[in-house]
């Protein structure tokens, strides 16, 4: 089962991800850190993400394909961030089928864009192992200097913003296509997070059969 995650930056996809591969064992594909590791190779790439651009289609899909043809692993994952846009979703579905396996469940996260703005102006990196934590969402754990914590340029507000714009330019014709294609879940992501992970694992526990 492939799992989709849409939502705008800080609608703690993230964490929501990681609590249902925990509890169903999926692979966690999360395109931004993705990238960022691309990154460390590719100064013109690092230099477009500190600005808050989007990777080109192209550019993006063909990272994707390499790194999951290499792998071998194309079922029970979990798509965070990517696909995201119209052409991305093209390219994605006669991969997927290429491969014959299929997007089962788009789920949406909804939140407000001062909710989105309020939380990623809490979001903080840590630059010696590249962990990522948000102090309202997803806190480091005990042992970790908050102190030595950076926030990142994208998450600067003028980038949030520009995200944001790029969000409901571009992802958002893509869930009403989605819509047409395939299940679409709409969950309010502005609730606690232990609420919204019950209702993740309950509604995905359901169409896994566990």
């Amino acid at each position: 089962m492939n799992i989709l995650l849409i939502g705008p930056q800080g609608s703690g996809k993230g964490t929501q991800a990681r609590l249902l591969c925990e509890k169903f064992n999926f692979f966690y594909f999360e395109s931004g850190s993705f990238l960022r590791k691309v990154a460390q190779n590719d100064d013109g790439l690092r230099k477009s993400l500190a600005e808050g651009n989007m990777v080109p289609d192209k550019e993006m899909t063909s990272y994707l394909t390499a790194f999951f043809d290499q792998k071998n692993l194309y079922d029970d994952i979990i798509f965070d961030g990517f696909p995201r846009t119209l052409n991305q979703y093209e390219f994605f579905k006669k991969w997927l089928a290429g491969r014959k396996v299929r997007l089962d469940l788009v789920i949406v996260l909804e939140i407000s864009e001062s909710e989105t703005v309020r939380r990623l102006s809490a979001r903080r990196i840590d630059p010696s192992t590249g962990a990522i934590y948000n102090l309202i969402t997803d806190p480091p754990p005990e042992g970790i200097d908050q102190d030595k914590l950076i926030l990142r340029d994208d998450d600067k507000p003028e980038a949030i913003k520009k995200r944001l714009a790029l969000y409901r330019e571009l992802t958002e014709p893509l869930v009403a296509e989605l819509k047409k294609e395939t299940e679409v879940i709409v969950v309010d992501g502005e609730r606690p997070i232990e609420v919204i992970a019950s209702d993740l694992e309950n509604l995905v526990g359901e169409r896994v059969g566990r």
